[in-house]
């Protein structure tokens, strides 16, 4: 049975939950109708064709990620609140994300983040270049670690695994170390711990 009334919005948001689940090869314009239950030609209505429809997708990923807002007393606390966030929506969105890189807006897709993290340097005492380099430090430093994540959640199954390497290295000289890097990585106190460390050191004041 077809819906007897459909919006933009509906259908913008059915076509990123496909997006997100399953890729952008995945949305066409058939399963996206099936997805929302009416027509193909209602689809068209809203959306137009399906390149307009993925323009749509992009525009509203690079203003989703225009939402961050800094939270903390303290500049360094609110550069780690953005960090968080910035790393959260692109982990949530990954397909998305390729799909604004690939039309060229992934610097416009980052500006809002920037421009809070100048916020924040300036709240800090950064001026001029040495807080540029901080701030794309701290993108830098999200965005590569994100793509760790995605690399190792892609991988094939290693053998030896990380965990059975180091197992045969306990005996040497830091037995400690090595059962700590045969454990499993807890991904979210790393890119805490070093968002952090990277923080404290961009914020030293060099007069001091």
């Amino acid at each position: 049975m077809t819906r007897a009334s459909l919006t933009r919005e509906e259908v913008l948001l059915a076509a990123g939950s496909l997006v997100r689940r399953h890729g952008p090869a995945a949305l066409t314009m058939r399963a996206l109708a099936a997805e929302l239950g009416t027509a193909v030609t209602s689809i068209y209505w809203h959306v137009g064709n399906r390149e307009s429809l993925l323009d749509a997708l992009v525009e509203r990923t690079v203003e989703e990620l225009g939402e961050i807002e800094p939270r903390g007393h303290t500049p360094a606390a609110r550069v780690m609140s953005v960090a968080r966030t910035l790393r959260r929506e692109l982990r949530t969105r990954p397909h998305l994300i390729a799909m604004v890189h690939e039309r060229g807006l992934t610097e416009r897709m980052f500006l809002p983040a920037q421009q809070a993290l100048v916020h924040e340097m300036h709240a800090a005492g950064l001026r001029g270049a040495r807080a540029a380099q901080a701030v794309r430090a701290v993108q830098f430093q999200v965005v590569g670690y994100v793509l760790v994540e995605r690399n190792r959640e892609r991988a094939p199954l290693q053998r030896p695994a990380e965990e059975e390497l180091w197992h045969a290295a306990a005996a040497e000289q830091d037995p400690a170390l090595a059962r700590a890097l045969g454990t499993p990585v807890d991904q979210d106190r790393l890119f805490d711990d070093s968002v952090k460390a990277l923080v404290a050191g961009l914020l030293v004041d060099p007069r001091a």
